[in-house]
């Protein structure tokens, strides 16, 4: 079962937060699905993988830009992993659990600490993987821009 470890924005914004976690991902060598419930925001993220930082980008891919087998990163709306991804980044409520099962290292969701329906969906998302005793982890958003490990 993979980890499952739950980021909470409290400051800062998904569009300052992903990029940072994705590249970290990468640097440890693994590939990766961005998930997300919405095309609109999918196109968004899309968007802003590519123009995140003056002096870098982060390559990607979706269906509609052939062989997902040469993407790092993969966006997409559904449950599909063509890039054999190892880690997946569930946004905009996008459910966990359909994962729990599946041979990823970490699942990591980001949701909005400010938004009560968003806050009260990842707390159900808490709730019903800690009942099936997965690896779970919490983490805050400090005063320097970092995260701090909470649970």
């Amino acid at each position: 079962m993979p980890e499952f470890w739950f980021y909470q924005l409290q400051k800062r914004t998904l569009d300052q937060t992903l990029p940072n976690l994705v590249e970290r991902a990468l640097q440890r060598g693994w590939r990766a699905v961005v998930q997300s419930r919405t095309p609109e925001r999918l196109a968004a993220i899309d968007d802003l993988l590519w123009t995140y930082a003056d002096d870098s980008f982060l390559p990607h891919g979706a269906q509609a830009d052939g062989d997902p087998q040469l993407q790092s990163v993969w966006l997409t709306c559904g449950d599909d992993n063509p890039n054999n991804a190892r880690i997946r980044f569930l946004v905009e409520g996008a459910e966990a659990e359909p994962f729990a099962d599946d041979d990823y290292e970490r699942l990591i969701l980001i949701f909005d600490g400010r938004d009560d329906l968003s806050l009260a969906a990842a707390r159900e998302q808490w709730r019903r993987l800690k009942q099936r005793d997965a690896a779970l982890s919490y983490w805050q958003e400090t005063e320097e821009g970092g995260w701090r490990k909470q649970a």
